[in-house]
């Protein structure tokens, strides 16, 4: 079994669409701003990068909208994109035999907020019976289920930004044991008051005020990370499968690990390293191999330079090119990942890395090849994405060209 990638579906700052964000993407332009959702002016974080455009009501059934969060609008219209790029019909595959994995991060924050304010300007009486599931982790993947009738196994991973890489790896063990289809990655909502509140606490947010300044990563001035929403649902299926339906994948699943760092107050090293020495081991490959590393890129002088270790000790000192699309989004936690797996695979169709955008100057700590300012022409095979998550969590998944001879 092969695990390849069939359909996309893109929800991002930098566009609504696969071609739009990432053409959007290649013009190196930042989609980081002043927040709109709300009023954030009087927040110590005002910046996020947000998804232009959406309007809830042309892209979502009207009876969904007010049982589900925005979170989950996102996706179920991403997951509608990445069908119809899939040339998928659900209706005409077998209900058991498609599957549902997701991750999740902030959860449905923003329906929750507004159901709590209800209650205690109303009373529990004007409460909304969805509040039990709307703000639940697992809702996305139970509103895309039902939707579709995809009965198969279905499930959410939760783990901030590696969740994304996460679920792709269980998508293709789901895949594995048996099931057609998989629709997989993730999205992210985490723009309310009482989401803002939630991640300040992480006390990694950007405090910046000039988008050309707040998102950072690897620089010897960065300070902190800009949040943003929207994120990848892709649809995830064997190659043979594939073939059959004469889809060209746009790329296959190839390795992927994962590990989880000691507590801060260890003298154990950070465990990044051997998630990316696992997903290398697991697709059979050398660092060698790998044409591309899409970064983390946390934006905190400490865990860039964890990461910027980690990157050095299993490939060499500016011995692959390192990018971070994601400058221009902000990190979009459950959809991070997914994104960046999305920009992978564009990379190797059309043969270019997208730019990290903002850096000024590399922090003396990373020894990187960072590909900045502007698109690299490169031939990519083989790209490595990494993720971490909040609280200790590390995942690296390698995505490569779709090789028939390999199935």
């Amino acid at each position: 079994m092969t695990a390849v990638i069939t359909g996309i579906g893109v929800l991002a700052p930098t566009g609504i669409g696969l071609e739009e964000h990432w053409s959007a993407t290649l013009r190196g332009k930042s989609a980081i701003g002043p927040l709109q959702r709300f009023d954030a002016s009087s927040y110590p974080v005002s910046l996020g990068g947000e998804v232009p455009d959406f309007v809830t009501k042309e892209r979502v059934p009207g009876r969904l909208i007010p049982q589900t969060d925005h979170w989950t609008h996102l996706a179920l219209a991403a997951t509608d994109l990445a069908l119809t790029d899939a040339g998928i019909t659900p209706a005409e595959l077998p209900e058991y035999e498609m599957a549902v994995v997701t991750a999740s991060s902030s959860g449905g924050v923003e329906f929750g907020q507004q159901e709590i304010q209800r209650l205690w300007a109303n009373g529990p009486r004007h409460v909304s019976a969805y509040q039990s599931i709307a703000w639940f982790y697992a809702a996305t993947t139970g509103q895309i289920s039902i939707r579709h009738g995809m009965r198969g196994p279905c499930g959410v991973v939760v783990a901030e930004q590696a969740g994304g890489l996460e679920a792709l790896a269980q998508a293709r063990r789901v895949l594995a044991d048996g099931a057609r289809i998989v629709v997989s990655g993730g999205t992210d909502a985490p723009f309310s008051p009482y989401g803002l509140i939630c991640q300040l606490s992480n006390g990694l947010l950007s405090r910046a005020t000039d988008p050309d300044q707040a998102y950072r990563p690897f620089d010897r001035a960065a300070a902190g990370y800009v949040p943003g929403e929207g994120g990848a649902i892709v649809i995830v299926e064997d190659a043979e499968s594939a073939a059959r339906r004469n889809r060209q994948p746009y790329g296959e699943i190839a390795g992927y690990a994962a590990s989880f760092d000691p507590p801060p107050w260890s003298d154990r090293q950070p465990a990044l390293g051997s998630a990316i020495t696992g997903a290398l081991r697991d697709a059979g490959i050398q660092p060698s191999d790998v044409d591309a590393v899409f970064a983390d890129a946390a934006g905190d002088p400490y865990l860039d330079a964890v990461e910027a270790v980690a990157i050095s000790e299993v490939f060499g000192d500016y011995a692959v090119p390192v990018t971070a699309p994601k400058t221009m989004t902000g990190r979009l936690y459950a959809g991070g990942a997914p994104l960046d797996l999305v920009d992978a695979l564009m990379a190797i169709r059309d043969g270019v890395l997208p730019p990290t955008v903002g850096v000024r100057a590399l922090s003396a700590d990373c020894q990187l090849d960072l590909v900045r300012d502007r698109p690299r022409k490169l031939r990519v095979r083989t790209a490595l994405v990494v993720a971490r998550g909040y609280g200790g969590f590390n995942a690296a998944l390698v995505v490569r060209e779709h090789n028939e001879r390999r199935v």
